[in-house]
């Protein structure tokens, strides 16, 4: 059977809860690509996003035929910003992002150059993708059913109270993972995990 992250760490990528709850994450590593912007608008996002695919379809496809497939993972996100707020009232222009998908740890920087070389020459895509390992550690996380705008009072919530509950604060970046297909799902029955590193 091909390796499917969202199996392998089912807490990450399925999880139940729907108000703020703590998880270790173990070391994760990602295709990851930066930028700026409003991501409903900014065509340099859409860009990331086709090429962040592209890149990890080429390594299935080549994994595959040497015996080692895998599940391409869904997309997920890092966002900051340098007013936090921005976040809470939605003001996406000014939002900073890293898109990500998950490659298996089997696979090392040899497997995204030779993809480089094939997604220019194939899909005429040059674009900066690169290969990153994330170790987020101690972690509030929740599932967000719902349109990505309706996430403020749960950021709120996090920041205003659970934090401050749990005598804890923010060691890393905030962090998306998307369940859903927004192309194919209406937003009432999206589902994104929400997650700050914490310590």
């Amino acid at each position: 059977m091909p390796y499917d992250v969202k199996k392998d760490l089912k807490q990450l990528y399925a999880p139940k809860n729907t108000d703020w709850a703590l998880l270790d994450v173990p070391e994760q590593q990602f295709l990851a690509i930066d930028g700026r912007g409003n991501p409903n608008t900014a065509d340099s996002y859409r860009k990331a996003v086709e090429a962040l695919y592209a890149f990890a379809y080429t390594i299935k496809m080549t994994a595959k035929r040497a015996g080692a497939d895998f599940v391409v993972g869904p997309l997920e996100g890092l966002w900051w910003a340098e007013d936090y707020a921005a976040f809470t009232v939605r003001a996406k222009d000014s939002w900073q992002w890293t898109m990500l998908i998950s490659l298996p740890g089997t696979l090392g920087e040899d497997a995204v150059e030779e993809a480089r070389e094939s997604v220019r020459r194939k899909k005429k895509i040059d674009a900066p993708v690169r290969l990153e390992k994330l170790r987020e550690g101690r972690c509030a996380q929740v599932l967000h059913v719902g349109p990505y705008d309706d996430e403020g009072p749960l950021l709120a919530r996090l920041h205003g109270e659970f934090l401050t509950e749990h005598g804890l604060a923010e060691t890393g970046l905030h962090h998306e993972v998307y369940l859903g297909d927004p192309r194919r799902t209406e937003p009432a029955r999206l589902k994104t995990v929400l997650r700050q590193p914490v310590g």
